[in-house]
């Protein structure tokens, strides 16, 4: 009996093809190859994962997320799942290895933009524990507002705060 193997490891520059399919699927703005490439090959802060399915010897890239790490401070970038593989607990997977990857390097604090019409990305955040704390007017450059959401970076009620 074959099973699917999911792993989630460091994004390469290999992976890029996939990962821009999904950056323009899922993004109405989305990041150019020039700013992925930045992130896996420049930016010392990034962390850039992806989410890459295994089944009879054939793989695909199923999602990705870039998060930057400042102090004890992280910001997700970004998080994106393939539309057809939506709704399936990967991007909650993902999301569980962003949050054990802080929780491993001592970070207090994870925060994100999303847009306020994106019902869909804020159900999902708040399902993994994030909560709306501020709105900035005007954040997008079509001029939609953006919501900042944030939640304490703890596992199984541990956490870093004083």
């Amino acid at each position: 009996m074959d099973f699917l193997q999911v792993d989630i490891r460091p994004m390469t520059k290999s992976d890029l093809p996939s990962v821009m399919e999904i950056e323009r699927l899922c993004f109405k703005a989305p990041y150019t190859e020039e700013n992925i490439l930045y992130e896996i090959e420049q930016n010392q802060y990034s962390n850039i994962w992806v989410v890459e399915l295994n089944y009879q010897n054939q793989t695909c890239i199923a999602g990705f997320s870039i998060y930057w790490q400042l102090f004890d401070m992280a910001s997700i970038l970004q998080i994106a799942i393939h539309p057809t593989l939506q709704h399936r607990q990967l991007g909650t997977a993902l999301m569980d290895e962003i949050i054990n990857d802080c929780f491993a390097k001592k970070i207090r604090k994870i925060s994100l933009e999303v847009r306020e019409n994106n019902a869909k990305a804020i159900k999902f955040y708040e399902k993994n524990g994030f909560k709306k704390t501020q709105l900035k007017p005007h954040y997008y450059s079509n001029g939609d507002n953006a919501i900042i959401m944030e939640r304490e970076v703890e596992i199984n009620g541990n956490n870093f705060s004083n």
